[in-house]
């Protein structure tokens, strides 16, 4: 009788045990998987473009992205300045549309605190023909187009004055407008235009100072233009487009992830091959004023 209640405690054990066993077996991979879940949550980073090719170049890192976890969306803008409305107000966490000299003007003029941390590529700007085909013969009183935001326009005044056709009251300075224009001698009429909306007219004009990214959704390409700023100038680092966020938030790991994604020699490839020549990679860092700190390798 005592064997046998002992060995009836003894199998209950063992069944016992066998149950624990088998539940920590099946609560370990749960546990496991729990874990690797939470380490791979996804984080959502929502990155306000316009389509070309600030879009493209985008869409083409997010799959880099994923890898880490990061759901990049692009949220597709059609003007200049929506993008930084929406990114001041937290709609979204970085920008990228702008280049510096445009990004501090909006800041002045806006009150905010929006700060570039890496360059990505620029644009030359170039001056295309409309009802004139050349620069030889310009017409007396002539019409050229140039974007109406302040940077752009003094850029374009800027690459006009390079080629001869007006001379500007101080020669390197970005805050210059039409008003500022000392000598014209083809008495050129500068007609100041929504930037987006300038390929549309270009017919009307005799000439029109198109940014590169307009340009390049209206199917020109930089050959195409009669004049553009030079790939290797000055230009090239002072309106590199860049990626921007709200102060203090270049070192969250969503913006440096993206920060590192967008300037890897993929996205250099990615350009280059895509683009030929109308946009051109550079890779530069920002600190917090919005200085350049050195270029990425």
């Amino acid at each position: 009788m005592k064997w046998r209640m002992m060995a009836k405690f003894s199998l209950a054990g063992l069944l016992g045990a066998a149950i624990l066993s088998g539940a920590a077996n099946l609560a370990a991979p749960a546990a496991q998987a729990a874990k690797h879940a939470k380490h791979k949550q996804t984080v959502v980073l929502k990155v306000g473009a316009v389509p070309t090719p600030h879009a493209e170049i985008l869409n083409f890192i997010k799959p880099e992205l994923a890898k880490e976890g990061i759901n990049l969306q692009v949220v597709v803008f059609n003007d200049y300045i929506q993008p930084n409305r929406a990114l001041a107000s937290g709609q979204l966490d970085a920008n990228y549309f702008q280049h510096v000299p445009y990004l501090e003007d909006y800041n002045k003029k806006n009150g905010t605190h929006l700060v570039p941390t890496v360059s990505v590529h620029f644009e030359p700007l170039g001056l295309y023909p409309g009802k004139s085909k050349s620069l030889k013969d310009i017409p007396d009183g002539a019409t050229i187009a140039v974007p109406n935001d302040t940077t752009n326009e003094a850029r374009a005044l800027l690459l006009l004055q390079s080629i001869g056709l007006i001379r500007l009251k101080q020669p390197a300075n970005l805050q210059e407008t039409v008003h500022d224009i000392v000598s014209n001698p083809h008495h050129i009429k500068i007609e100041e235009i929504d930037a987006a909306a300038i390929p549309r007219v270009k017919r009307d004009v005799n000439f029109a100072v198109i940014n590169g990214n307009y340009a390049i959704q209206a199917g020109y390409h930089i050959q195409d233009a009669l004049a553009a700023e030079k790939a290797n100038s000055l230009a090239a680092r002072t309106f590199a487009n860049v990626i921007v966020v709200r102060q203090g938030d270049q070192n969250k790991p969503a913006i440096v992830a993206l920060d590192k994604a967008i300037t890897s020699p993929a996205v250099r490839k990615f350009i280059e091959s895509h683009y030929h020549g109308s946009v051109v990679p550079i890779f530069l860092r920002y600190d917090p004023n919005g200085k350049i700190v050195g270029e990425i390798h």
